[in-house]
């Protein structure tokens, strides 16, 4: 029981940040759970837009009225994003799960077209309403 030998020193080292290369992927998949954690927190804004609704007239145009500054805007902005972001990455989930797109390439053009699709939807839904 005496004879246990001592860890050496120069054994490998868990992969940390500074080992990986950020990917397309990896930032589309922080951004997918990001987007879902701003869903979250962000349908308290359609609660109060409801209750606004059931409280009255005079209740609903000061919550309009709220909400037609810049920077509620944005926030809806950023908001629909997410909405589009994580509807379009659990699309991208959905076609993993079928077994399909695990190729290198095909990896990031998914990443890569979550966005653009999410970004596009976004500005159209702003341009049409």
């Amino acid at each position: 029981m005496d004879n246990i030998e001592e860890s050496p020193n120069t054994r490998p080292v868990s992969p940390h940040l500074q080992i990986y290369r950020l990917t397309v992927s990896m930032v589309m998949s922080v951004a997918h759970r990001l987007s879902g954690l701003a869903l979250y927190f962000g349908v308290s804004f359609l609660f109060i837009w409801f209750l606004s609704i059931i409280f009255g007239p005079e209740a609903y145009g000061r919550f309009s009225g709220i909400l037609s500054t810049n920077l509620l805007q944005a926030v809806f902005f950023f908001f629909t994003w997410s909405f589009f972001h994580h509807l379009f990455g659990g699309i991208r989930h959905f076609i993993w799960d079928l077994g399909y797109g695990f190729g290198l390439r095909s990896v990031d053009f998914l990443a890569i077209m979550t966005f653009v699709l999410s970004l596009l939807s976004t500005i159209l839904i702003f341009i049409l309403t």
